[in-house]
């Protein structure tokens, strides 16, 4: 396999906990999923955060951005057992990648980290 791009975001997590306090930007932004997920999170700002640059730093390794009828709720943050993230990839995000670059065989890798003020997040794709 080989890397075909490569994302980075970082957001300031103050501008987040302040825009969680919206119902419909939860909605807009996040799954059903993350949103089950963050009321077992005691520290929902960082959580919210880091999934927040996760989705923006996905969208840039596959060169669209949030454009071509991908938006931030078709991605999914998900950690295992011992909390390494890796993303849910849904119908819509395995047509698009087949569209684009065609092909069935990728993988994306995901690297997200905090402190006080900023979360980050890295990706690449590979197919």
């Amino acid at each position: 396999m080989k890397v075909v791009g490569v994302g980075v975001d970082i957001v300031n997590n103050d501008r987040i906990k302040k825009s969680i306090k919206n119902k419909l930007f939860l909605k807009r932004i996040y799954t059903n999923q993350e949103i089950f997920l963050s009321k077992k999170i005691k520290n929902k700002t960082l959580f919210f955060a880091k999934r927040f640059a996760a989705k923006e730093a996905f969208s840039k390794s596959l060169g669209t951005g949030f454009r071509k009828n991908l938006n931030f709720n078709d991605i999914s943050v998900k950690n295992d057992k011992l909390g390494k993230p890796s993303f849910l990839i849904s119908k819509k995000i395995k047509k698009l990648i087949k569209k684009k670059f065609k092909t069935n065989s990728f993988n994306f890798f995901l690297s997200i980290s905090d402190e006080r003020n900023y979360s980050i997040a890295f990706v690449v794709f590979q197919k």
